[in-house]
């Protein structure tokens, strides 16, 4: 299976959408709350998005080499083969 990575905000409705997305389609995924993370951690978020073309939004999504911004579960599954 691909590897999932999530760049989220603790209190957005649609990153815990996406969260819930993955658990409820058994997918392993990681996840940092970019608001709860530290300057460097925050740092590394903005150039990953940058360098993939995106500006900040989030859910920032990561499903092997495709990134998928926003809530987008038909695209989460497409990716994912499901």
């Amino acid at each position: 299976m691909k590897k999932v990575v999530m760049y989220t905000l603790s209190t957005c409705p649609w990153c815990m959408r996406a969260k819930k997305f993955f658990r409820e389609h058994d997918v392993p995924f990681e996840y940092t709350d970019y608001d709860k993370a530290d300057d460097s951690t925050k740092k590394a978020i903005r150039a990953d998005c940058l360098a993939h073309g995106s500006e900040m939004s989030f859910p920032f999504v990561k499903i092997g080499g495709d990134v998928v911004v926003g809530y987008n579960p038909d695209k989460y599954s497409k990716l994912l083969g499901l």
